[in-house]
């Protein structure tokens, strides 16, 4: 819904609704520098704002400038998937105990997925139990990590092993960090944006294959849209099943996958949204193969990935063994098999169990090959 604030006349609003009550999503232009909504949700004793190495020069002091009536502390994290770790998490508690926090204490995080992952799960051990904001910077964040309270890390042996549920407080997307995000970034998020189509909103989907030049040069009208339908999504997803004991889970279509290419990489090849990218072609894949949606959707899918300079097929050398065991470690797998989410068709998704080993592997064979196993445009951002 629209709100009249008068310094962001864009802003939006999605409740997400949770058992311990439901908490807003703002969405809207310049909201980090909002200070009426950091005093709505923040507790009243001291402040800790986490962010990394490449957000914190950025925007840290817009939001230092909106809280500087509030006794603020901050903790600098290094970038990267393989910073989230149980030191990193540890050097956290150990801030919010120097600075003599107590259970009014808040964190927010500024900064894309890991920030809030570890960040979040930082607040949920903390005495138990404290405040905590989300103020993604990274498209990936905004539409998908920082909704829904799941926190964690990585362990060696597999993603996010180590974790627990933790809702917000509230999130806060100022679409205008966008604007900063190197295009490999950007397009590693459209891949989140993606899996919404595919797994419960066809009607975007089709609106991606339509609009996907306008959402790659930015289009603020696009973006707006884009973000708030996926935020949507999740929000519906989240109030029927918080602790992913069922329809939740469709919400790891490509993911299981994903992980399991990012461990087999030691998180050093793939930004997390391009790893879910050639998961989401594989289990596309599969899904044709044990005949539970029509011959063509995986190139539908592949397609419209590549669109957006995502990879789309596995790399020579990531070997389908490697694979397998990060698979078999993989945390939604069940006792008696792997649970994985594959299609019905564009828009509807099915949790399942019963993909055997080889037609698991037969799925990976078919996602190598000529096609590129990282996009253009992911190129264009590290020359």
């Amino acid at each position: 819904m629209k709100n009249s604030n008068p310094s962001s006349p864009d802003l939006q609003i999605v409740q997400v609704h949770a058992s311990q009550g439901a908490y807003p999503v703002y969405l809207g232009h310049g909201l980090l520098g909002e200070r009426s909504l950091w005093d709505q949700h923040l507790s009243k004793g001291k402040v800790l704002l986490v962010s990394n190495a490449v957000v914190a020069p950025l925007y840290l002091d817009r939001v230092r400038s909106a809280l500087n009536h509030r006794d603020l502390g901050v903790h600098i994290i290094p970038d990267g998937e393989q910073f989230k770790t149980t030191e990193t998490w540890s050097a956290i508690l150990d801030e919010l105990i120097a600075m003599k926090a107590k259970r009014d204490a808040s964190i927010i995080a500024l900064g894309g997925g890991v920030v809030g992952d570890i960040s979040g799960f930082a607040a949920a051990a903390y005495m138990r139990g404290i405040r905590f904001l989300q103020a993604p910077t990274t498209l990936l964040a905004q539409v998908d990590a920082s909704v829904g309270g799941k926190t964690g890390i990585n362990h060696q042996h597999g993603k996010n092993l180590i974790g627990a549920f933790h809702q917000p407080a509230a999130v806060i997307i100022d679409t205008s960090t966008l604007a900063t995000l190197q295009v490999r970034e950007f397009a590693a998020g459209m891949a989140e944006v993606v899996k919404y189509g595919a797994i419960m909103n066809e009607p975007l989907f089709g609106w991606l294959e339509v609009n996907s030049e306008a959402v790659m040069r930015h289009d603020a009208n696009a973006l707006q849209h884009l973000v708030k339908e996926s935020v949507s999504d999740k929000a519906k997803v989240v109030a029927e099943d918080e602790l992913e004991a069922g329809i939740r889970a469709i919400l790891n279509f490509g993911h299981s996958f994903g992980h399991a290419l990012e461990t087999a990489t030691r998180y050093e090849m793939f930004l997390h949204g391009e790893a879910v990218a050639i998961g989401m072609v594989i289990a596309s894949h599969l899904s044709e193969m044990r005949g539970l949606c029509a011959t063509g959707t995986a190139l539908r899918i592949e397609r419209l990935l590549s669109r957006f300079g995502l990879p789309v097929a596995l790399p020579a050398v990531v070997s389908n063994q490697s694979l397998v065991d990060a698979l078999e470690l993989d945390k939604k797998a069940l006792s008696t098999g792997l649970r994985l989410i594959l299609l019905h068709e564009i828009g509807r998704a099915v949790i399942d169990d019963g993909s055997s080993s080889k037609e698991i592997l037969a799925a990976l064979d078919r996602c190598r090959g000529s096609k590129p196993t990282i996009g253009a445009a992911c190129h264009a951002s590290q020359e």
